[in-house]
């Protein structure tokens, strides 16, 4: 399994808000990524990789991932990786935590990580 760091936000570590991110924070250029509702029970909402503040820029603003704040408020975390490995990293949490939105994967061995909700 490949450990990666999952990021957080503040001096406390919470759970970074999706809506309230300042994507001008992000240090990482490229990686995978997890969006989550905190409703109960809390679900994955969006999994995927790139250029982490451009998407997640973009997932701001796309009603299909925003309606779910609905359910609770909507949560984000990060982390950096080989480019060679994103495309099974991606794989490996939309196997581990199908999410709400989404349907398009890359089609190639999973590569497990750590969870960030360990």
């Amino acid at each position: 399994m490949a450990s990666v760091t999952w990021r957080t936000c503040g001096d406390d570590g919470h759970w970074c808000s999706l809506q309230d991110l300042n994507l001008n924070s992000i240090e990482e250029k490229r990686g995978v990524y997890i969006i989550w509702h905190e409703g109960n029970p809390s679900q994955v909402v969006r999994v995927g990789q790139g250029n982490i503040g451009q998407r997640l820029g973009e997932h701001c603003g796309d009603m299909e991932i925003t309606a779910y704040a609905s359910f609770g408020k909507l949560r984000v975390t990060w982390a950096s990786a080989p480019e060679a490995d994103l495309d099974g990293i991606e794989r490996y949490l939309a196997d581990t935590w199908p999410p709400l939105v989404g349907d398009a994967f890359p089609d190639t061995a999973p590569i497990a990580v750590n969870s960030p909700f360990a």
